[in-house]
């Protein structure tokens, strides 16, 4: 569990600045029409927990499962890993509407958090195949 709360707080709070960073570049959270628009910047954020998934499982291979890993180990790892940072990036979210006086309670928002949350579980499934040892008798 260490590993996973190592690198779902590095997740989280990458995710984190990621957000204020494009808060006070003007960037998030910004209507158009009534409709939350998307800037281009905020599709690069989809590299924080891929980064972090493939750091974390990798550590969770080489330094904790002895070298070895089967494709559920990954994927379990994996899990543990993105619901820490989920937990984290909710967290700041909140901080963030608190403090911003910003209405992100949206539907918008919440499509856009269960995006991020099946992209998270896209990658995890990616992260853990690359990452899985060679099976014999698949």
């Amino acid at each position: 569990m260490k590993n996973a709360l190592k690198y779902g707080l590095l997740i989280g709070f990458l995710t984190g600045i990621w957000i204020l960073l494009m808060h006070f570049m003007g960037i998030y959270g910004q209507h158009r029409g009534g409709i939350l628009n998307i800037h281009w910047m905020e599709y690069l954020s989809v590299i924080i927990p891929f980064i972090g998934l493939y750091l974390g499982i990798k550590n969770y291979r080489n330094n904790v499962n002895g070298g070895k890993l089967e494709f559920v180990e990954g994927l379990m790892e994996g899990f543990k890993i993105l619901l820490v940072g989920f937990v984290l990036y909710m967290a700041v979210s909140a901080l963030y509407m608190q403090f911003s006086g910003s209405t992100m309670l949206t539907l918008d928002y919440y499509q856009r958090t269960g995006a991020a949350g099946i992209v998270g579980i896209l990658f995890n499934i990616v992260v853990s195949l690359l990452l899985m040892n060679k099976q014999h008798n698949l």
